[in-house]
């Protein structure tokens, strides 16, 4: 095994590094080289590929299956292509780490062969000690502050008139939460204080009052209660959103609730996916079923379904690469993985879940439309509130398309992830909670 692919795996699975997070430097004394020479001589070798296919699949190498220009044909049953069936990794039974060896000759410490810097370790996840709603205030700040400073630029002692609330109504657009909403607040400020003195505390109250009457009612829990096994997940949005990343994290939550989850690496185009959710099923004890890089999406679907009915599986997750909504070859592929999933059960897949990443701002309207057309979403995840000051999209989308908001996201760690509060949202967007 070579030392680059061994520092990626002790990233992965926690090897043995220094606390300032460097591989151990060159200068050790005899004894020490000695005893890690013994401890990595005795320790197994990890088969880094876990490769359970059959002889005759081996030998037979695979050819990724290429969809027609037209996509139009769709062949009654799938080709047969062998499928990786990962079973729950039992964490009593992990490994022990293998200790990093002392860096080859002509290699300088804390690099890797070839003369390359190591890549920084992997920091352990911590859950945060915070409530939820401290941590949603602590990601929404940017939003937050951008939205309070135009505000408190704006009503500084000052009697209100209609050139106050032209540009209050001109804060509130460019902050993305949309004209009606805007054209709702300044309506409501302008009731019976006109000409009057009016402070910016006024202001956010009615701020986060009217925010929370668009968001209470797409404000909905995820129900997987639809009495089909498996329930069926699909998960679509353009590059980037962070669908595989959610994926992980709801097998947690789900898995936490007793159900047996199955997560299908349907996002054959790009081989950190597949390896994510491998690491997402071993900390979850979760199945995974995988192929190899370039394989057929839908063929992938179409076998997913089947293992997940036989080994009576309560939640199918299943990822799909990301894709343009402006892409008409990509979304008919889409397509073609819907109508693969419903040759197994006409009504799947049961969820159809878009993540939006919010810094996309006014594009992710966009990607709800197209998307919505294209794969029939049936709700919504909102990542990456903490990486933008325009996180009042989610208003403008709520107020447009008025679909079911399951999750937000501000951050990378499991907890980050939390069933979306429409009365927490607002008064964190207004700088109140």
């Amino acid at each position: 095994m070579s030392e680059k692919k061994r520092g990626f795996l002790g990233r992965l699975f926690g090897g043995k590094e220094t606390a300032d997070g460097q591989e151990p430097p060159v200068a050790e004394t005899a004894a020490a080289e000695t005893d890690a020479s013994e401890s990595a001589a005795d320790a197994p070798e990890l088969d880094v590929e876990m490769d359970v296919r059959p002889a005759a699949a081996v030998n037979d190498p695979f050819r990724p299956i290429h969809l027609d220009a037209t996509l139009g044909h769709l062949p009654d049953v799938p080709p047969s292509v062998p499928v990786t069936i990962d079973e729950p990794v039992s964490t009593d039974l992990a490994p022990e780490p293998v200790a990093a060896p002392d860096n080859e000759p002509g290699t300088e410490p804390g690099k890797e062969p070839g003369g390359e810097a190591a890549p920084d370790p992997v920091p352990a996840m911590e859950e945060p000690k915070i409530s939820w709603v401290q941590r949603l205030k602590k990601g929404l700040s940017r939003s937050s502050s951008s939205l309070t400073e135009g505000i408190s630029s704006i009503f500084t002692k000052r009697k209100l008139d209609a050139s106050m609330l032209e540009e209050l109504e001109d804060v509130l657009i460019q902050a993305d939460l949309g004209v009606d909403t805007a054209m709702a607040i300044t309506e409501r400020l302008s009731q019976g204080r006109f000409d009057k003195e009016i402070s910016t505390d006024e202001v956010r109250v009615v701020l986060a009052e009217e925010v929370e009457k668009v968001l209470e009612p797409v404000a909905r829990p995820l129900d997987l209660s639809s009495g089909k096994k498996p329930h069926v997940v699909l998960m679509v949005g353009v590059n980037g959103t962070g669908k595989t990343t959610t994926i992980g994290k709801l097998s947690q939550k789900l898995r936490s609730e007793g159900k047996k989850v199955m997560m299908a690496a349907g996002d054959t185009f790009r081989a950190a996916a597949v390896e994510q959710l491998r690491i997402w099923a071993e900390r979850t004890g979760a199945l995974v079923v995988a192929r190899d890089t370039g394989a057929d999406a839908a063929g992938l679907a179409y076998d997913a379904m089947k293992e997940a009915v036989e080994k009576d599986i309560d939640v199918l997750l299943i990822d799909t690469a990301g894709r343009l909504q402006n892409r008409a070859e990509l979304m008919d592929e889409l397509e073609k993985v819907i109508r693969v999933i419903r040759k197994l059960d006409p009504v799947a897949p049961h969820t159809v879940l878009l993540t939006l990443d919010a810094t996309t701002g006014q594009n992710a309207l966009n990607q709800v439309e197209i998307f919505g057309k294209v794969a029939g979403v049936t709700g919504l995840v909102m990542t990456k509130l903490d990486g933008t000051a325009r996180g009042g999209i989610l208003v403008a989308i709520a107020a447009k398309h008025g679909l079911p908001v399951h999750f937000i996201g501000v951050g990378e760690g499991v907890a980050d992830l939390e069933a979306f509060s429409a009365k927490d949202f607002a008064g964190a967007i207004a700088g109140m909670a």
